[in-house]
C-alpha cells in the first residue's frame, strides 16, 4: 500500500526523508513588518534573523490553506498522514482537518489522518518518523493511526531560548519581566504541556547553567530511553545543540539521536541561539 507523508514547515526533514519520496513539507508564511517569507527551501535563516532583530514588532505567522493542503493529497499514496506544530499555537491543524475532510468528500478511496503533534520543530519530525516506521512494518493505515496517536501522547518537548524577546513581542511575557530577565541573564526552561500549550519548567542565571537544567530535567523525566530517537533542532547555535547532545547522552542512552538546524517557523519561535529537545 502507498503512503505519503506531509509535515508542516515547522517541523523539520532530514536529507533522507527528503530524498525518500515519502515526505512534503507544506509551508507557512512570515510577515515581517509587511515582507512576506515563505517558509520553503527558499528560507534565508541568516536573513530573516535579522530582520527580527531590526523590527520592533512581532513577525506575524500565517499557516497553510486548505487548498494547499488538498494540493498535497494529489497523487498516487492511499494512506496519507499530516502532522501540524500544536493547535495551540497555529491553525495549521485546524487548516488540514478542513481539507481532508473536503477532499475525502470526492476521494473516498483516500485515507487522510491529520495528527496534531502537540509539540512543533523537530517533535513534528519525530511523528512523521514513526507513521514512516509503523508502514514499513506493514500496519494497517488504523493501526498506524492508533500506533502515532499514543506516541505522541509520550512525547515530551523542552527548550531554552537565549533571548526573551520573541516572548515579549508577542505578548507572552511582560516588558518588566523581560527587561528583568534580560538584566539579570535568567533563561527560563521551557516545555510543552500534554495539550500542546506552554510552560516554564524552571530557570537559570546564564544560557550554560539553563541547559544543563534542562538536561538534568529530561534525564529524570524520560522513560525507557533506550527505545526513544533524541531529537534536536537548533536555531544557527550547531556547536551549543552538539554540547546539548554529548550531555544528554552522558546521562541516558537513546536508540538513535537527529540534530537538524530551524526552518523558517522553528526559527520565529526560538529566535537565534535557541534549541530545542525532543524525546
Amino acid at each position: 500500500m502507498s503512503y505519503k507523508i506531509i509535515v508542516d514547515s515547522c517541523g523539520e526533514l532530514t536529507e533522507e526523508c527528503k530524498e525518500s519520496g515519502f515526505y512534503e513539507n507544506v509551508p507557512l508564511s512570515i510577515d515581517v513588518d509587511g515582507y512576506q517569507i515563505i517558509d520553503d527551501e527558499t528560507f534565508d535563516q541568516a536573513d530573516f534573523l535579522q530582520r527580527v532583530e531590526a523590527s520592533p514588532n512581532c513577525p506575524k505567522s500565517s499557516c497553510p490553506s486548505p487548498e494547499r493542503y488538498m494540493e498535497a493529497f494529489e497523487g498516487e499514496a492511499e494512506h496519507i498522514y499530516v502532522v501540524t506544530l500544536s493547535a495551540e499555537l497555529s491553525g495549521s491543524y485546524n487548516s488540514a482537518e478542513l481539507a481532508r475532510k473536503l477532499y475525502t468528500e470526492k476521494h473516498r478511496e483516500k485515507k487522510i489522518h491529520v495528527f496534531n503533534s502537540c509539540s512543533a520543530s523537530i517533535g513534528e519530525t519525530l511523528i512523521g518518523l514513526k507513521a514512516e516506521e509503523c508502514e514499513k512494518a506493514g500496519k494497517s493505515f488504523e493501526e498506524t493511526v492508533e500506533t502515532v496517536e499514543a506516541y505522541i501522547k509520550k512525547q515530551n518537548t523542552y527548550f531554552v531560548l537565549e533571548s526573551l524577546e520573541a516572548l515579549r513581542k508577542n505578548g507572552r511575557l511582560s516588558n518588566l519581566k523581560a527587561f528583568v530577565a534580560n538584566a539579570l541573564n535568567i533563561k527560563p526552561v521551557m516545555g510543552a504541556t500534554p495539550i500542546g500549550t506552554i510552560q516554564q519548567l524552571d530557570q537559570a542565571r546564564g544560557m550554560n547553567r539553563a541547559l544543563k537544567r534542562m538536561v538534568e530535567i529530561i534525564s529524570k523525566e524520560i522513560k525507557s530511553p533506550k527505545d526513544k530517537i533524541l531529537a534536536i533542532s537548533h536555531c544557527n547555535c550547531k556547536e551549543r545543540a552538539l554540547m546539548v547532545k554529548e550531555e544528554i547522552l552522558k546521562a541516558i542512552p537513546v536508540k538513535d539521536v537527529l540534530v537538524l538546524d530551524t526552518n523558517g517557523i522553528s526559527s520565529l519561535y526560538a529566535s537565534n541561539g535557541g534549541i530545542i529537545v525532543v524525546v
